[in-house]
């Protein structure tokens, strides 16, 4: 294999729920979730059924012919968000490709092709791809592969005057994450959004939200665009859709995909039925009221006891930050040590930008798991404690 992972040494042979089992019989508490994908866990029983009940029916035909599963797990996406329409990948990135092709083709078939341009943050990300790592503008993931696609206007994360002076007549689109991820689980400010929604409808943009990581009841509500009262234009997502089954989408109004016609873009996989079976079982769950509602009742249960870690810990915690079950521990040490520590007390985790350790447990985590995950954080923090206290 390419050695572009720097991977520990565990290999994991079967999960449980927010457990996992390696082949030498140790147990680990699973909060890093696949990055943000297992929703509902590790083998969770309605989705193995799914998956297995349609391994036994149709792998793959290709979209040359009609996918029911596709078609019904599109018009249920329809229905409980702001779209009319679904582009199914295989990934987030994909999934961004898609956006970003969309937002340009709307312009293009309006008769304006110049407006390209797409204002994006600083400490985005958005994917791996050439394009999307041009959306994203971080240099670690661009440098060595040449010149960065044209096209993308950074700014600062929730400054809006420099919205505003990004603007211009090749403008076309703003592209953010509600929550960056990979950018440290911070939060848009409240209001942000729906300034940008505002500036859109003046200036004839289009919103397009990545919640690739955010989405699918990560915060306590389906998407997090929820919370701020407005409806994007495009948005992707993928991660927790496919609860651990590889699969994205791409969500459009009917006016932002005027331009996505038969032959302007496609997927050989994408929508495939083993994908759309789990899709389907995965709303099944995380689509209900009553779900969404327990999940943000153990949000809040999380919140407080890593206040109270935090309260334990000064020299190890700085700041709690996130929204819902996307939860970050900005630490006063090396991110990466404290998701070492936590990998030898037993908890995963995930290092994200700006010194966070991030906590991506599934959707539905109960205050056991919620105990375990304190008391295991605690011997962790304890641990490196006195390193904390010698580089004070």
């Amino acid at each position: 294999m390419m050695p572009t992972y720097a991977r520990t040494d565990f290999a994991f042979e079967r999960g449980e729920g927010a457990w996992l089992y390696t082949e030498d019989g140790r147990r680990f508490l699973d909060f890093a979730g696949g990055i943000a994908v297992n929703v509902l866990g590790h083998a969770h029983p309605h989705l193995v059924k799914a998956l297995t009940d349609q391994a036994q029916k149709l792998w793959h035909v290709s979209n040359l012919y009609t996918i029911s599963g596709g078609e019904r797990l599109a018009r249920r996406l329809c229905e409980l968000t702001f779209a009319d329409r679904v582009f199914f990948t295989n990934s987030g990135a994909e999934a961004l490709e898609c956006a970003i092709k969309t937002a340009r083709k709307y312009h293009s078939a309006n008769g304006q092709p110049e407006r390209f341009r797409i204002i994006t943050f600083e400490g985005a990300f958005h994917g791996r791809t050439l394009a999307t790592i041009a959306a994203g503008g971080q240099k670690k993931y661009l440098e060595g592969f040449g010149p960065a696609m044209p096209g993308f206007d950074q700014v600062p994360f929730g400054d809006l005057d420099a919205v505003k002076a990004a603007i211009g007549p090749e403008t076309g689109a703003i592209l953010i994450e509600p929550v960056q991820g990979e950018g440290g689980m911070r939060a848009a400010p409240p209001g942000f959004l729906r300034a940008l929604r505002e500036l859109c409808d003046a200036h004839g943009l289009l919103l397009v939200l990545d919640e690739v990581q955010c989405g699918v009841g990560r915060t306590g509500k389906l998407f997090a665009y929820e919370w701020a009262g407005i409806v994007p234009d495009i948005m992707a997502v993928a991660k927790g859709i496919g609860g651990g089954f590889p699969m994205g989408a791409c969500l459009a109004s009917e006016a932002a995909a005027k331009g996505m016609t038969i032959g302007t873009h496609g997927s050989t996989y994408g929508g495939n039925p083993l994908a759309m079976a789990v899709g389907n079982a995965v709303l099944d769950i995380v689509a209900e009221p009553a779900f969404l509602e327990q999940v943000r009742a153990t949000a809040r249960d999380l919140r407080q006891r890593l206040a109270e870690l935090k309260d334990r810990h000064p020299d190890v915690i700085e700041e709690i930050r996130g929204e819902g079950l996307l939860v970050g521990i900005r630490t006063r040490v090396a991110n990466t040590d404290l998701v070492a520590a936590g990998r030898e007390a037993g908890i995963l985790t995930v290092a994200a930008g700006d010194n966070v350790v991030r906590l991506l447990p599934p959707l539905n985590i109960g205050d056991a798991e919620i105990r375990e995950a304190y008391a295991r954080l605690d011997a962790a923090c304890t641990a490196l404690a006195p390193a904390a206290r010698k580089t004070a």
